[in-house]
C-alpha cells in the first residue's frame, strides 16, 4: 500500500470512529468499554489540536488507514517534557509499514517541540507492538500487572519510553 500521511480534518472523524471503535470492541489494545460517539472523537481531536498537539492521517487511494498523534502525559506541569502517543490503524494497514511511518513524524515532531521523553502505553499480550517499539529505541520502564479489566480477564499495562533529547538539553 502507499500511504499519504496529512493533517486530521473533521470530516475523517467517522473513519477514526470506527477504527477506535474496533479497537475498544474487538482488542486489548485499547481498555475503553463503551464504543465512541462521533461528537466523543470530533471534541477529542478538537481539544488535542487547541491544546497544540499533532493529529496525524493516513490513507491509502482515498480510503483513511489509521491515525498517530500525542498528548500530554500527565497534567502536572513538570511533565511538560513527557509526551504519550497512540497509534491506530485500520487491519488492512498494519504490518505495511505505515506505524514505522508515523512514528518517524511524530518522534520528529516531539524533538522539534523540545520534548524529552515519548511514552508508549501496550497491553503486555501486544507482543507485535512491543516488539515495533524495541525496534525504534523504546525500552520497557514499568510493567502494571493486574491494573486493567476487558473481557474477564486481568491486564498488564506495560510503559515503554524513548528518550528524545539528552538530560543535559532540558
Amino acid at each position: 500500500m502507499n500511504f499519504q500521511i496529512r493533517p486530521y480534518q473533521e470530516s475523517d472523524a467517522p473513519a477514526i470512529r470506527d477504527i477506535i471503535n474496533d479497537s475498544i470492541l474487538n482488542t486489548f489494545h485499547n481498555y475503553d468499554y463503551d464504543p465512541k460517539t462521533l461528537e466523543d472523537v470530533i471534541a477529542l481531536f478538537a481539544a488535542k489540536i487547541r491544546d497544540g498537539f499533532p493529529v496525524l492521517i493516513a490513507e491509502s487511494d482515498g480510503i483513511l488507514a489509521g491515525y498517530a498523534t500525542f498528548g500530554k502525559f500527565r497534567a502536572k506541569p513538570g511533565y511538560d517534557g513527557t509526551v504519550e502517543h497512540s497509534i491506530y490503524l485500520t487491519k488492512a494497514a498494519q504490518n505495511q509499514g505505515l506505524g514505522g511511518k508515523f512514528m518517524s513524524q511524530l518522534i520528529g515532531m516531539a524533538r522539534d517541540r523540545g520534548h524529552h521523553v515519548m511514552i508508549a502505553g501496550l497491553d503486555s499480550e501486544n507482543l507485535s507492538s512491543y516488539r515495533f517499539h524495541e525496534r525504534l529505541g523504546f525500552k520497557e520502564v514499568a510493567r502494571f500487572p493486574n491494573v486493567a479489566f476487558k473481557f474477564n480477564k486481568w491486564l498488564t499495562l506495560v510503559f515503554m519510553q524513548l528518550e528524545l533529547t539528552s538530560v543535559e538539553k532540558r
